[in-house]
């Protein structure tokens, strides 16, 4: 299409060259003459555009990184600082940036309210643009449909009227929009492709909503619970806590469970050893004060949901339990002790501390300490480093050093319960004057030097699981706006919207000129082909006349196309438009 062509073709299209899209056009600001209020409009508009909406999305992703691949103070605050620790030149530097806080920070917050702003302002006019379309007619036929991208001619005897009536029935059977406005049958399809692009955008807003509702209101806790414990739902009995800044502990869900067993079987051979088969904890659980107990067997990725909260099985380790006597004999501590595992096949490490009734010879009051490194299969004796060959209990063993002294715990500064400060205590030694420690087989018993009692490993051997319990209020709806967003996308992709018009008109020999034209919002091979057949049915209702010798020089704008074959017609290109 030649350039001096260009306007003179948007003309001839009129109404029916109208952008088949809900999309707000945007002006090129005139710069000069902005004032205050100009330059607010134009700042608008671009915020408000596709263009700019999408760039945020995309800015919203990349901030989003930072989050999954440095530790965040609101998930683990041990780990922030020992990357602070760890990295003296770019932690701080992270810490201006808020890195550490990614979700919660001021360059965050602000693209996710952007983008909220954005896509609103985008979907309201375009929602009110295509109400008032669906409310509307398909506009009546241009000029010249020879311009059109795809375009189909013959003659026929039927009369126009006939013609327009058996278009309009065929249109309407297609599901087309059709009705007939100045001598033609206009109708358009695909009204679905806008609603789609519209639902996708709405969808994305009910995500960030959820997404925002989720972290103000949601809560999460961490507990670990040995065999024949059990938990409540109240926030003295967690082992850590988290929630949003508008969540309400009075929110948290009543209910009541008892781990009655943790059963793990694994992989004895082959490339998958240790590979866990069985990881389930079976327990007993009520709702509310006083509700019915129920069974329940909590496995990865199939939490117990209770009221709204979701109790997910995270972990698994070994407590061996103990039994410690002073000096006459007496026993001063007996309990079950859960250690932390440092590796897939369950070596795990921990402290042992007995912090009352204990007295030395002299009679002196004094807190014992163990370090204590546990293998739920050992080795054996000189096969390397005393780490587990297997995640099951086949051979365990509990390896102990002892201190005396002061535990530190009087001092009023929070301890980790698995850590031993030994700042302030004592090693028992050896013979030779070491740490004194010893490898305990179950039953065996640890006598401290000189007299000074004893540590006894028992038999019972038992087992603890850890559980997340995890309220999200906004996860449902996201994953609804998340479904509706692909549905969404999927049509506004996959739908095309296009119009198609029939003129019939009587030529000067008293033939009817039978014209079919398609115009679609983009380019595609599917409109040439819809509309070829649509010709081919209506091509039935009026099928070509005979051919007829020209008599004289035929003025009738559309006499190129009265000279087209008796055959059935075949969609093309139309003159001037792109292939």
């Amino acid at each position: 299409m030649s350039k001096t062509e260009a306007p003179e073709q948007r003309d001839d299209l009129g109404a029916a060259g109208e952008q088949l899209s809900t999309a707000p056009q945007e002006d090129a600001p005139n710069l000069p003459s902005l004032g205050v209020i100009g330059w607010l409009r134009w700042f608008w508009r671009q915020l408000t555009s596709m263009r700019v909406a999408l760039i945020l999305l995309l800015l919203l992703s990349l901030g989003a990184i930072p989050g999954s691949l440095i530790p965040q103070s609101n998930v683990d605050e041990l780990k922030v600082q020992d990357f602070m620790d760890r990295h003296t030149t770019l932690g701080p530097l992270y810490d201006k940036l808020q890195l550490f806080d990614v979700y919660s920070s001021v360059w965050f917050s602000a693209i996710y309210i952007l983008l909220f702003v954005s896509l609103i302002g985008c979907i309201v006019p375009r929602t009110w643009q295509f109400v008032g379309q669906l409310r509307g007619r398909p506009p009546g036929a241009p000029r010249k449909l020879t311009r059109l991208p795809a375009y189909t001619t013959w003659r026929t005897e039927a009369e126009p009227e006939q013609v327009h009536e058996a278009a309009l029935t065929l249109l309407r059977q297609r599901r087309f929009r059709a009705h007939t406005a100045a001598g033609s049958v206009a109708a358009e399809k695909g009204y679905l492709r806008e609603a789609g692009n519209l639902i996708f955008h709405i969808a994305l807003i009910v995500m960030l909503i959820a997404f925002a509702a989720g972290q103000l209101f949601k809560s999460e806790g961490g507990k670990l619970v040995m065999e024949g414990d059990g938990f409540s739902n109240t926030l003295s009995q967690y082992d850590d806590f988290k929630s949003g800044s508008l969540f309400d502990t009075n929110d948290l869900a009543p209910f009541h469970f008892i781990l009655d067993d943790f059963k793990g079987t694994y992989e004895k051979s082959g490339p998958n050893r240790g590979t866990p088969r069985t990881y389930r904890a079976d327990v007993t659980y009520s709702e509310g004060a006083d509700g019915p107990e129920k069974k329940k067997s909590i496995e990865v990725n199939e939490p117990l949901e209770i009221d709204g909260s979701k109790v997910y099985l995270i972990g698994h380790g070994y407590a061996p339990k103990v039994t410690v006597r002073d000096p006459k004999g007496k026993v001063i501590y007996e309990a079950a002790v859960p250690l932390l595992p440092i590796d897939q096949n369950g070596t795990a490490t921990g402290a042992i501390k007995v912090l009352d009734g204990y007295k030395n010879k002299e009679g002196v009051k004094e807190q014992l300490g163990f370090n204590a490194f546990f293998v739920p299969t050992f080795a054996g004796e000189g096969k390397g480093q005393m780490f587990s060959q297997f995640p099951a209990p086949d051979f365990p063993v509990l390896a102990l050093s002892a201190y005396h002294g002061s535990l530190g715990v009087d001092s009023g500064v929070p301890q980790n319960v698995y850590q031993l400060d030994t700042r302030k205590m004592q090693k028992f030694k050896d013979s030779q004057g070491e740490l004194f420690k010893k490898r305990l087989l179950p039953g065996e018993t640890m006598k401290l030097p000189n007299g000074a009692g004893s540590i006894t490993f028992e038999k019972d051997l038992k087992e603890w699981a850890t559980f997340q319990i995890s309220q999200e209020p906004g996860s449902v709806w996201a994953l609804a706006g998340a479904l509706a967003a692909i549905a969404g996308l999927a049509g506004s992709l996959f739908i095309q919207r296009r119009r198609v018009w029939v003129r019939a008109v009587r030529g000067a020999d008293g033939v009817t000129v039978v014209e079919m034209a398609g115009l679609g919002r983009s380019e595609s091979a599917k409109l040439p082909e819809e509309l070829s057949d649509l010709a081919a049915h209506l091509y039935e209702k009026a099928p070509s006349a005979p051919e007829k010798a020209p008599s004289a020089p035929d003025t009738d704008p559309g006499a190129h196309a009265a000279s087209a074959s008796d055959s059935e017609p075949d969609v093309a290109p139309a003159e001037g438009a792109e292939k």
